[in-house]
């Protein structure tokens, strides 16, 4: 196996676990990591790139960005949710310093904004 296809495997593996702690962490992000990790692996590792797109948690968001390069509405206002809800309590309540506020507003905006300019997927008839 070729260095680059250690290091792309070795990246899959890196956005995997950074992804899954998003799970229980709202200031990390989910999605973008997966869907990092799922390149990574298409890349470098059939094996690893079908565990994902099985896997019950991701297989579905990665399958419908790889063939839609679409996220579900669900997942975008999950992710708007709980950016706003651990953001605005951080910004409210947990940082005392008015630049670290600046700071963590202006990037608050950003990933909201990044969130909200991805393309959500059209609704199915079951929706």
């Amino acid at each position: 196996m070729s260095v680059a296809l250690k290091g792309f495997r070795l990246l899959g593996f890196f956005f995997l676990a950074v992804g899954a702690l998003g799970i229980a962490l709202p200031l990390l992000p989910t999605t973008p990591f997966v869907l990092l990790s799922a390149a990574c692996f298409a890349r470098s590792s059939e094996r690893w790139h079908r565990w994902l797109l099985a896997n019950e948690t991701f297989g579905p968001m990665i399958r419908n960005w790889e063939q839609n390069r679409c996220i579900s509405r669900r997942v975008k206002a999950i992710g708007l949710v709980s950016m706003l809800l651990v953001g605005g309590y951080s910004l409210g309540f947990a940082v005392d310093s008015l630049a670290a506020r600046v700071v963590g507003g202006i990037l608050l905006l950003l990933g909201m904004a990044t969130v909200l300019y991805i393309p959500s997927c059209p609704r199915s008839p079951g929706d």
